[in-house]
């Protein structure tokens, strides 16, 4: 392959290569880092952590999420920079930002300087928080019993001090380096930081001050989240926080207490009110496939009646996530009867939500890189 075309964006670079039509694309951040990489039939999404994620359909048309071993994110590391040698000349002043690097730098090296900034993994986002800058003014979650998850499992729930989140931040501001051009938003971390209280507003500041220009996201449960008064919205509006995402699961009330998840969806109603009238814009997600099928209607009527009955915007956002099992959890252990086809069954969802006029988006955890 040649090079076919060079694009020097403000926040990237992008490599294009190919015959007679481009056949891969290489994409690195504004510290010559790939962060995705393109062909015919796979993608490639580098983590923060350096490790290499591949997206794609095998050989028999089965779609294929795996994460690389080292050797296989080294020889696709050194094909990539080899790759970007090709081009120096084109690459003009960004050729030295790209060629510094070694395979072992972006995999070994970045892999150290993630974990000094992180002590605990990031475990999931939102599909829209995954270009976020990522602060965990909290390790892990206040409940942490929901007996389907498992992404804080690791961990005991802890907030960090003022002193301790400005070292965290700062950290993370020399792991992005220039790379902070892709990133759009901050996303508070982990499961539930917004729990904290009045404690979170100086750690709101020190973001602030450290990423200017930026607003703010965060995970939030109804159990926790509902006992907050109005005003403590507004005031957390006024210091820049704009997207909630909630856990709503389902609205049925049966099948969150067989998940073991906390709150009545009927105190969901006021809540989003409240949220509503503060300014915040929602990400509502729904557990597709819970319960299996003894709860497959039942899941989704109550659902539908409950997403009728709330004063949502074109702005908000319902995630459908399918519920894929996770060994370990109690959920697994029951083993319920799963539905039959779960794609077809999200077909199904996103169909019903429509229909009431609301946005719809597909969220597959699987699909998370950070």
């Amino acid at each position: 392959m040649r090079l076919l075309r060079v694009e020097p964006l403000p926040a990237s670079t992008v490599l294009a290569f190919g015959d007679d039509a481009i056949e891969q694309v290489i994409s690195l951040d504004r510290e010559g880092r790939p962060f995705y990489v393109y062909d015919r039939e796979r993608a490639w999404k580098r983590g923060l952590d350096g490790r290499l994620h591949v997206r794609g359909r095998d050989a028999s048309g089965r779609r294929l999420r795996k994460t690389l071993s080292r050797p296989e994110a080294l020889r696709l590391y050194g094909r990539w920079l080899d790759a970007a040698a090709v081009a120096a000349e084109a690459l003009g002043p960004r050729a030295r930002e790209i060629l510094r690097w070694t395979p072992e730098a972006l995999l070994d090296g970045e892999g150290r300087r993630y974990r000094a900034a992180y002590r605990w993994p990031v475990s999931i986002l939102p599909p829209d928080a995954y270009l976020d800058v990522v602060l965990q003014a909290t390790y892990g979650c206040t409940w942490n019993r929901c007996t389907f998850c498992a992404f804080y499992r690791d961990r005991p729930f802890q907030k960090r001090d003022p002193e301790a989140f400005r070292d965290h931040v700062e950290a993370v501001r020399a792991l992005l380096g220039r790379g902070i051009a892709l990133r759009k938003g901050i996303f508070l971390a982990d499961g539930n930081a917004l729990a904290l209280g009045e404690a979170i507003l100086p750690l709101f500041d020190i973001a602030r001050a450290a990423f200017p220009g930026r607003s703010f996201a965060a995970f939030l449960d109804l159990w926790s989240g509902s006992k907050k008064t109005p005003d403590w919205w507004r005031r957390l509006f006024d210091r820049g926080l704009r997207k909630v995402a909630i856990g709503v699961e389902s609205g049925d009330p049966s099948l969150l207490r067989t998940l073991n998840k906390p709150g009545d969806p009927r105190e969901l109603l006021p809540f989003v009110r409240t949220l509503k009238e503060a300014g915040l814009a929602l990400r509502l997600i729904f557990l597709v496939g819970a319960g299996g099928a003894p709860f497959r209607e039942a899941h989704l009527s109550r659902s539908l009646d409950l997403l009728a009955a709330l004063p949502l915007g074109p702005e908000d956002v319902v995630y459908l996530s399918p519920l894929v099992p996770e060994p370990g959890t109690p959920y697994a252990a029951a083993a319920p009867e799963p539905v039959e086809d779960l794609d077809a069954e999200l077909i199904r969802w996103a169909s019903s939500v429509r229909r009431l006029g609301l946005r719809v988006s597909r969220y597959d955890i699987r699909e998370f890189v950070y």
